[in-house]
Formats: structure tokens, sequence, C-alpha cells
């Protein structure tokens, strides 16, 4: 299984940036960012204490649904 935030990756870079894009974006500036973990405890809490803004924690519930969705299938 691919990590997370390789998954989100492919949400980076939008020209008109969404909710989800914006995470991505987040995700791939900050190097602190949990890079490696598929595990969602570890990702959750990271955003719990580095929120990059309101909302992306749900947003994050949202995306990691897709990704046990996507990542079962490959």
């Amino acid at each position: 299984m691919r990590s997370f935030y390789h998954f989100m990756m492919s949400y980076r870079g939008k020209k008109k940036p969404d909710e989800e894009s914006k995470l991505a974006d987040w995700m791939f500036e900050d190097h602190n960012f949990p890079k490696h973990s598929d595990s969602y405890d570890v990702i959750s809490e990271y955003l719990e204490w580095n929120s990059p803004f309101t909302g992306s924690l749900s947003v994050f519930d949202s995306l990691w649904e897709t990704y046990l969705i996507k990542e079962k299938d490959l």
C-alpha cells in the first residue's frame, strides 16, 4: 500500500484550488508531515496539531475514505 502522502500528490497543483488541492499542496510544503505513513491515527494526530486551515480535518477524513477504497483496488 502506498502512503497517504503519495496518494495525495495526485490532488496537487490545481489552477483553481479546492479544499483537496489546498491540503495536498500544504502537505507537499510541510517538511515534517509524516510522508511515509499509511496510518490514519498518525496522520490525523499530526493534522490536529498542525491544521493548515479550518476544515482540513474533515477534508482529510473524506480523502482518507477515498484512499482506502482506491488502495484496496490496487
